[in-house]
């Protein structure tokens, strides 16, 4: 392992950059990003089991007095919390008359279309019939079997994470026009972090790909093991994994060097667990959801990514009292990233839907 990942740690979470090098002088990356390992890598994703389930949202945004309203492959889906605060989910078409029910009112548990009052408790009523859903604690799922295609799972392929209640999450959502499969490539392509992200990331150094050990990932310690992950399934993930040294950029000279391990435990995830360094078992989580063609017929897919922090410093107290303010700032700086991998996800589309990828 790199020294500047040594098992002693500073009073302060930040490095200095000793010998710091210019953007234009950095090391190609492009001899080690090869097209074939990342095409492999995004062909095993693919091929693992979602059980038919999709990331709609996050659970702060249910709110007591309006569905969540997303488009899922082209089916409108409205999820809300009945009167016990079970989630519920299903169609977002009012079985009378097609209102759209992302525009009506929940009252005391009950979603009550605008256009005629048909109330809707959860259960199957008037022609309207519920679909699973799942709350992680962090994100929302809904199951659509008729979309997914596969053997349904009772629950979702959810990433071990750290303890809840010790973490600071955050959620970002963002839209492309691609598909998932171009979102998850963008992630399993870890080399172009340096270059095309300078504000964020420095001296970044990919130090395992999949197939090249034969050895698993570290296992992000005090991660949270999920209902969701069949056993075999996440250890194969597991294996599968691009093992990262990186810096987070603070400011001039200042970063946060960690080791990170990218792994697809599901088609349309990739996880980021930090395994060494500060917030070692802190994960971000992108999850790419299609939501269906646009009006010139591109298709479009929402990224929906959670952050969840974790530290065992004694200040990170302190940060999760402030959750609700950092919130916004983790936001921003996912959707200053995003900014740049969207047009990067559009980019591998409209190559791929012309015959022109080269990849």
């Amino acid at each position: 392992m790199n020294p500047r990942r040594s098992a002693r740690r500073g009073r302060l979470p930040l490095s200095l950059r000793r010998s710091p090098v210019a953007w234009e002088h950095q090391r190609p990356t492009w001899r080690e990003a090869r097209p074939a390992v990342i095409a492999q890598a995004l062909k095993r994703a693919q091929a693992r089991p979602s059980g038919n389930w999709f990331v709609v949202g996050a659970t702060q945004d249910i709110r007591a007095d309006r569905p969540l309203a997303r488009t899922v492959a082209g089916q409108e889906i409205v999820v809300w919390r009945d009167a016990t605060g079970r989630l519920v989910a299903g169609p977002g078409v009012c079985p009378h008359l097609g209102a759209p029910l992302r525009d009506s009112p929940v009252r005391c548990g009950t979603l009550v279309c605008h256009w005629h009052g048909l109330a809707l408790r959860g259960a199957p009523f008037a022609g309207w019939e519920p679909l699973p859903a799942y709350d992680d604690g962090v994100l929302v799922w809904v199951r659509l079997d008729d979309v997914g295609g596969e053997p349904p799972l009772e629950a979702p392929v959810v990433p071990a994470r750290p303890a809840l209640a010790r973490a600071v999450t955050a959620v970002y959502v963002g839209v492309g026009a691609c598909e998932p499969e171009d979102v998850v490539a963008n992630r399993l392509d870890p080399w172009h972090g340096a270059w095309f992200h300078p504000y964020s990331f420095v001296d970044l150094t990919v130090v395992d790909t999949p197939g090249t050990t034969g050895k698993a990932p570290a296992r992000a310690e005090g991660a949270e093991g999920s209902e969701g992950e069949e056993g075999g399934e996440a250890a194969t993930a597991q294996e599968d994994g691009f093992v990262v040294d990186v810096s987070f950029r603070v400011a001039g000279r200042l970063v946060v060097p960690v080791r990170a391990v990218f792994t697809a435990p599901e088609p349309r995830t990739v996880v980021m667990h930090i395994t060494e360094g500060e917030g070692r078992s802190s994960v971000v989580e992108t999850h790419a959801t299609p939501l269906g063609a646009d009006d010139r017929g591109r298709p479009r897919t929402a990224v929906v990514e959670a952050v969840v922090a974790a530290s065992d410093r004694r200040g990170f107290a302190v940060a999760r009292g402030m959750s609700p303010l950092l919130r916004p700032l983790v936001r921003a700086a996912a959707g200053r990233l995003w900014r740049d991998d969207l047009a990067y996800a559009e980019r591998r589309w409209q190559l791929r839907s012309t015959g022109r990828f080269p990849g």
